[in-house]
């Protein structure tokens, strides 16, 4: 690995690598479950097949918290041939549980009633 490139979004982040392996070994280690399996457990998916394929290019897979509030991201990963004979990865990682929707809806003054946390 030798470039790392890392740039927030609103509802993520995005990581964008430059690998000496050539792009068929990077699609094999993020689309078969034995080796993705070392660095992306299947505990952490939400679904345990991707949700999105274009292959040997992208791939998508839905992941979930396992602690509260379990909310729901995206993993994207692209991969393209470099100059050099090996890969540009792309990972975008982006928050998209809809309950994250409706909370950023909610008005500072909805006229709801007002709730006390206990101490």
């Amino acid at each position: 690995m030798n470039e790392q490139k890392i740039e927030e979004q609103d509802s993520g982040v995005e990581l964008e690598f430059d690998l000496v392996d050539p792009p068929q070994k990077v699609w094999r280690a993020i689309s078969m479950p034995e080796f993705r399996e070392r660095w992306l457990p299947k505990e952490a998916l939400a679904d345990p097949d991707a949700i999105a394929v274009t292959p040997g290019q992208e791939l998508r897979y839905r992941l979930r918290d396992d602690s509260p509030p379990f909310l729901e991201s995206t993993v994207t990963f692209t991969i393209t041939p470099n100059a050099t004979g090996g890969t540009c990865l792309r990972i975008v990682h982006e928050l998209t549980d809809v309950r994250l929707d409706r909370m950023a809806k909610a008005a500072a003054n909805s006229n709801s009633p007002l709730l006390m946390l206990a101490a």
